[in-house]
C-alpha cells in the first residue's frame, strides 16, 4: 500500500511542471529579452543573459548576445510551431532543430524548456 501512495505522489507532482502546448506562432510574436537560463527547473542557479530573441513572421533573430566582452547579432532562422512545440532551425543547418517546450506564459513573461530540460526565462519588450 505505501508503494501505491509513493507512486500516486510522485505522479500527482509531476503534474504540476507540466508543459503548455503551443496552439501557433502567434502566441510568441514580438521580441522577448532573455534575463536567464538554468540547468532545469529544479536548479537554484541561474546564469544572468542579455539577448533579445525577436519573432516574427516565421523568422527568429537573436541579438545582443555577449561573447569575450562585446556583443553579436545571429542572422534570422526559421522557427515554427509544431506539436504543440517551438522548433527553431539551428544557424546554417536548416533541416535542424532547437526544440522548446512552453513551460508557462503570461503578457510579460515566457518561460521555455530546451529539449535538455534546461530553463530560458523571458521578459516581454
Amino acid at each position: 500500500m505505501k508503494k501505491y501512495w509513493a507512486v500516486l505522489l510522485l505522479a500527482m507532482a509531476g503534474q504540476g511542471f507540466a508543459d503548455v502546448s503551443l496552439q501557433s506562432s502567434d502566441e510568441i510574436q514580438g521580441s522577448w529579452k532573455l534575463e536567464y537560463t538554468k540547468k532545469s527547473a529544479s536548479a537554484q542557479e541561474t546564469i544572468k543573459r542579455e539577448d533579445t530573441w525577436a519573432f516574427n513572421a516565421g523568422k527568429v533573430t537573436i541579438t545582443h548576445i555577449p561573447r569575450d566582452g562585446t556583443y553579436y547579432d545571429q542572422s534570422p532562422v526559421n522557427y515554427e510551431v509544431e506539436n504543440g512545440k517551438l522548433k527553431i532551425s539551428l544557424l546554417g543547418r536548416p533541416d535542424k532543430f532547437d526544440v522548446f517546450s512552453l513551460v508557462e506564459k503570461d503578457d510579460k513573461t515566457m518561460t521555455l524548456k530546451g529539449k535538455f530540460g534546461d530553463i530560458y526565462h523571458f521578459n516581454k519588450k
